[in-house]
């Protein structure tokens, strides 16, 4: 069965999904408490650097890729690769010395929860919003 085509509002919101790990997550993290921290290994500033690079073209394929095609498998599948690596690093920090805090000890949150956690879990929202949406416009048999 063919893949139904998205409606404008689907295509909005994966459009929205992509932008916070496409631009929103950057923008965050391109300061002193990322990026750009000199406490920081050199070489963990350059697994930085590949993640937000990698992530933004993701992002950008993923809109492309929805405004092309009217398509949401693709868009979903990015945003479930980009935020599912997020959640396993999450879920998991407390193996490998992982820490959502940052070397001042501070922590971005909103509403009293990780702003990663949040941003990453609407991520998600959206997807299944699109979908939800893609699968009631479709025909039915």
């Amino acid at each position: 069965m063919d893949e139904p085509r998205l409606p404008w509002a689907a295509c909005v919101a994966l459009t929205l999904g992509a932008a916070i790990y496409g631009l929103a997550v950057p923008i965050l993290e391109l300061d002193t408490t990322h990026l750009l921290n000199p406490a920081w290994p050199s070489h963990a500033r350059l697994h930085e650097a590949w993640q937000l690079a990698t992530n933004s073209t993701l992002a950008a394929v993923a809109v492309a890729s929805v405004w092309r095609t009217r398509r949401a498998g693709r868009a979903v599948a990015i945003a479930a690769i980009v935020t599912g690596g997020f959640f396993v690093a999450y879920l998991t920090r407390d193996a490998y010395g992982g820490s959502m805090l940052h070397t001042d000890g501070t922590e971005r949150r909103m509403l009293g929860v990780n702003v990663g956690v949040l941003g990453f879990g609407l991520v998600n929202v959206l997807s299944a919003v699109a979908v939800g949406l893609a699968r009631r416009a479709a025909p039915k048999p």
